[in-house]
């Protein structure tokens, strides 16, 4: 094995434990676990080929999945241009215990078009960069070795397709593509008749959660299903269903419920037959009453950073599980109750940390589109002019398949996440990129998710609609603005101060940020006279909540809490944890 990390930009302190024998070997899916699986995270074989070619043996070396090809953790380190496919190939052997079960193959996330071949046959085809997919290849398995080809096409900015922050030509604040398979790839094996998903929705009101079952082969007559539910060991209810896939209501009598300073969960098993998966749940409401967001009918103000969740090493895939867990333990460490998860969805296993630890989430829907003109929309807002987004060609989205696939993945991501007790907002539009019928889009996604509150135009441009005003403010003090009476009004973004620290820069001549200051020291004073003299004042007004730019430097952006490798703290942690704690507490 020739594998070695690219050099050239810093690298976290996580990299130099990565390698191909050790690389993301958690389990991947906290939702819904069974104990029998087979990773197939290592180094694969790759080849590029032009994009005609449809299926290819080239074979060009070998690469780490799952890192992005052109992340330094990948081994490889190069752009995936959008004339070019990416081929991977591995081997694996299907272990003799599984005889006679079925055997799904999954992939968390591959970017942007994912073709799957198992021995020569085809699996399908899969469009979108962030939400799980998996193929039961139990039909085309043969013996113990069998061969798995993927090919990638990822257009990243060229395109309409949703990509976030993904760009081929980094600038301010767009960074580096990442392309190509960039989260767990496993195996698993199940019974003929199995448990295929979950729908966990607790009502704190009623006092009673509602667990949906789905099932594969219930035609078979599978048999009834058995749901339990245990607090610390200690079983709290077990109730028994005859009909499949029906809603399973289960009482929860006098819940301890979730919050950021008590995040209680409950462990649940769901038994079908031969079938047995765990999963968990956390009892807890999110709403807007009078014009403030409440959390358990209780007005609770909201701060945090926004999250970009990219890496220097490993850009969207982090190094390893303990460094994206550290980084949720910064935010909840500085005295944070949320973040905003920006234009990115996170591997399950994110969720799951932010569910243990007690840090509400405020998701993104990835953006797609066209590049928003950033000076025409600026100007636009900083005038107060009225945008419509009915004009489907100015944001990329002319083809009605833009808009079809954005609705698509949206629905998407709300189903792979509605499990998580974190997720406290959604977010489809930020400041007009490829933004359309926000308004409509918010009235459908509070009615097929009625649990969360909805931000439905974060910064630009609101079109009346969602729970919240949302308002982005970086050039200009924060002044006191009256609060709606229905509507919470938030901060959804605000801050970007910068700090450049060298040795510890993506790029020597990173400077991008809103204010920029020469020392920690200075950068404090100007963080804590921020909220303390601008924030606090609108806060008592009925703010309802605010988001800093950001958690951490990315590229050459130098405006986080700490930089890029995740090594310097860019403030006195002190002072800025008392300080956040007194927004909130």
């Amino acid at each position: 094995m020739n594998w070695q990390p690219v050099p050239g930009h810093i690298k976290t302190r996580w990299a130099k434990n990565v390698s191909p024998e050790n690389t993301w070997q958690e389990y991947p899916r906290p939702q819904m676990r069974r104990n029998d699986w087979l990773n197939l995270n290592g180094l694969w074989k790759y080849g590029i080929a032009p994009i005609e070619q449809d299926y290819s043996d080239l074979v060009t070396g070998e690469i780490l999945v799952p890192f992005p090809i052109e992340s330094a953790l990948s081994g490889v380190g190069r752009s995936l241009e959008p004339d070019e496919r990416l081929f991977y190939r591995n081997a694996f052997s299907i272990p003799s215990a599984w005889a006679g079960m079925r055997v799904l193959l999954h992939f968390e996330g591959v970017d942007w078009e994912a073709t799957v071949w198992v021995n020569g046959q085809r699996m399908g085809i899969h469009r979108g960069g962030y939400i799980p997919f998996q193929y039961d290849i139990t039909d085309v398995i043969k013996g113990k070795e069998n061969e798995l080809v993927v090919a990638v096409w990822d257009p990243t900015d060229t395109a309409w397709q949703q990509r976030g922050k993904q760009v081929l030509k980094p600038k301010t604040i767009w960074y580096t593509a990442s392309s190509g398979i960039w989260q767990t790839v496993w195996l698993e094996p199940v019974p003929q008749n199995y448990i295929h998903g979950l729908k966990i929705t607790p009502d704190v009101d009623t006092e009673t959660v509602s667990v949906k079952v789905n099932l594969f082969g219930k035609q078979t007559g599978a048999g009834g299903v058995r749901v339990r539910v245990r607090d610390a060991g200690g079983l709290v209810a077990v109730i028994e269903a005859e009909g499949a896939e029906e809603e399973i209501k289960v009482p929860i009598t006098n819940p301890k419920l979730w919050n950021p300073d008590s995040p209680q969960l409950y462990d649940l098993e769901v038994e079908m037959g031969e079938d047995k998966v765990g999963s968990y749940f956390g009892m807890r409401k999110f709403s807007v009453e009078g014009g403030r967001l409440c959390l358990n009918n209780r007005p609770l103000f909201q701060f945090g950073p926004l999250d970009q969740g990219f890496w220097p090493d490993g850009l969207y895939t982090p190094p390893t599980d303990e460094a994206m867990r550290q980084d949720i333990e910064l935010v909840k460490g500085l005295g944070c109750n949320m973040l905003r998860k920006h234009v990115k969805v996170e591997p399950a296993r994110y969720y799951y940390y932010c569910d243990k630890l007690g840090l509400i989430v405020w998701q993104d829907m990835p953006n797609g589109g066209a590049e928003a003109d950033e000076v025409r929309l600026f100007l636009i807002n900083q005038v107060g002019l009225p945008h419509h987004d009915r004009n489907y060609r100015r944001s990329g989205r002319a083809e009605a398949a833009s808009r079809d696939d954005f609705h698509r993945e949206l629905s998407e991501m709300v189903d792979h996440l509605h499990n998580f007790a974190c997720i406290g907002m959604w977010v489809p539009f930020n400041e007009a990129w490829g933004q359309f019928d926000a308004k409509s889009m918010a009235d459908w996604l509070k009615v097929y998710d009625p649990t969360r509150p909805v931000d439905h135009t974060s910064g630009w441009f609101d079109q009346g609609g969602g729970d919240c005003k949302s308002l982005h403010v970086y050039f200009r003090k924060l002044k006191v603005k009256k609060t709606e009476k229905v509507r919470a009004t938030v901060l959804s973004e605000f801050g970007g101060y910068s700090l450049k620290v060298g040795g510890h820069l993506w790029d020597p001549s990173a400077d991008f940020g809103f204010k920029k200051y020469a020392t920690p020291e200075a950068l404090t004073d100007a963080y804590i006279n921020l909220l303390e003299n601008e924030l606090k004042p609108w806060v008592d007004a009925g703010l309802s909540a605010a988001v800093y730019t950001q958690t951490t430097d990315v590229e050459i952006e130098v405006n986080g809490y700490v930089s890029y490798d995740r090594e310097v703290e860019k403030m006195d942690f002190e002072r800025v944890r008392t300080a956040h704690r007194g927004l909130w507490k």
